[in-house]
């Protein structure tokens, strides 16, 4: 989760990426966050196998922002420090606050393996949707925890109404939505679709958190 296509394109190797979530999160809003998508007539293993090897009917993939996941960056929990790359390599894997060795992220690991510069495209690249998960944007959007009840409120009566959490994300109509859920949840799952939501970066085992600047905090909030 830590890697989006982006990413993992520099290495140019000849193959198509997919994405699936994990499935072991006794936390729900953690299961089915990425996904690939096909556009085939029936799917059935042979189709989905010869889609992945051949790229015919491969459509897309749906992407966590990589900088929300627990090991994006480098950095030290206990000293609540973080870094990218270019800071960890001056600090020579160093945290500057106690000495000790830092816990190296993907993000370096992509730097030190990555045979193409950052903005490389392959030519077999498919079309990646980043976004984070409705339940984040409802509990960020009401300042409740992941797991409070109202924020399985929200998050029932949106799939009540949609059905498909996915759905919601990336195709109901604002008009739509907005029968259901309040200015500010409406104006993040925007911001989400289009790839506006920043992330403060995850490292050491700690989750990335969706951040504002000023204005964007008075607008909303």
């Amino acid at each position: 989760m830590s890697a989006d296509p982006s990413m993992l394109w520099r290495f140019k190797e000849d193959v198509n990426i997919v994405s699936f979530s994990d499935a072991h999160s006794h936390w729900p809003w953690r299961i089915g966050r990425e996904a690939t998508i096909f556009d085939l007539p029936e799917l059935e293993y042979e189709g989905i196998m010869n889609a992945i090897r051949t790229g015919k009917g491969f459509k897309a993939t749906i992407e966590t922002p990589p900088a929300y996941g627990k090991y994006h960056w480098d950095g030290h929990r206990a000293c609540n420090f973080s870094c990218a790359p270019e800071e960890t390599n001056k600090l020579k894997g160093k945290c500057p606050k106690c000495g000790k060795d830092l816990t190296i992220g993907v993000d370096f690991r992509v730097e030190e393996l990555a045979k193409a510069k950052h903005g490389y495209k392959p030519d077999n690249a498919r079309q990646f949707f980043s976004l984070l998960p409705l339940h984040e944007l409802i509990a960020f959007s009401i300042g409740s925890p992941l797991a409070s009840r109202k924020t399985w409120e929200i998050y029932n009566a949106l799939t009540d109404a949609f059905k498909s959490e996915l759905d919601i994300l990336l195709n109901i109509e604002k008009a739509k939505l907005a029968r259901v859920c309040d200015e500010k949840l409406l104006e993040l799952i925007t911001r989400n679709r289009e790839s506006r939501v920043k992330v403060k970066p995850g490292y050491d085992g700690t989750y990335g958190e969706i951040v504002l600047e000023h204005e964007e905090q008075k607008k909303l909030f």
